[in-house]
């Protein structure tokens, strides 16, 4: 009885500790709305050659950050990502990942390529060593719950949406979808 009780208590602190943090996580990035994206500095690229903010002007970009299969969340973001992918890329939306190491073995391109044909993401990949890219636009200065974040900027680079991390509710997918309409549409 006793070990069944712990094990209630336990379920119930982490079931707790992740509603509070997926309840804290959406105000995480507002103070980012409205600001310039800074550019990027990643040499290596999947699926694409080398992208600079600047070549993408024009266009609705859509950044995400994401991490191998220990975080569920970047895998269940995959299909969704892919959707927006397949979905606007032909009206001017262009979707890349930034790929963030978490893993304990060393950085590999092949072990992010493997990654990329898993959850099959046919849009630009970079490869973010040392996070130095996701420090600059996320994660230098504050106190982030998430490193697996989500921007979209609109075709002056001015960015205008941030999803802090977890994966896409059907809520976060909606207003995803609705402001990528309204920034295709400003024309």
């Amino acid at each position: 009885m006793r070990r069944e009780a712990i094990w209630i208590v336990g379920v119930a602190v982490v079931w707790w500790g992740t509603t509070a943090l997926c309840a804290a996580a959406p105000n995480e990035g507002v103070e980012l709305i409205g600001t310039k994206a800074q550019n990027w500095d990643v040499s290596e690229w999947l699926n694409s050659q080398p992208l600079s903010l600047e070549q993408l002007r024009g266009q609705v970009v859509l950044v995400r950050w994401w991490t191998g299969p220990e975080c569920p969340y970047c895998a269940a973001s995959a299909p969704n990502l892919n959707a927006l992918y397949e979905t606007y890329h032909t009206r001017d939306l262009m979707v890349i990942g930034f790929y963030h190491h978490k893993s304990p073995t060393p950085l590999t391109r092949r072990h992010v390529e493997q990654l990329v044909k898993r959850y099959r993401f046919q849009f630009p990949v970079a490869i973010d060593p040392e996070w130095q890219t996701l420090k600059r636009w996320w994660l230098d200065g504050h106190d982030q719950a998430w490193t697996s974040v989500s921007f979209l900027l609109d075709q002056r680079g001015i960015i205008r949406y941030v999803h802090p991390g977890g994966s896409y509710t059907d809520d976060d997918m909606a207003t995803l979808t609705s402001l990528i309409e309204e920034l295709l549409a400003r024309r």
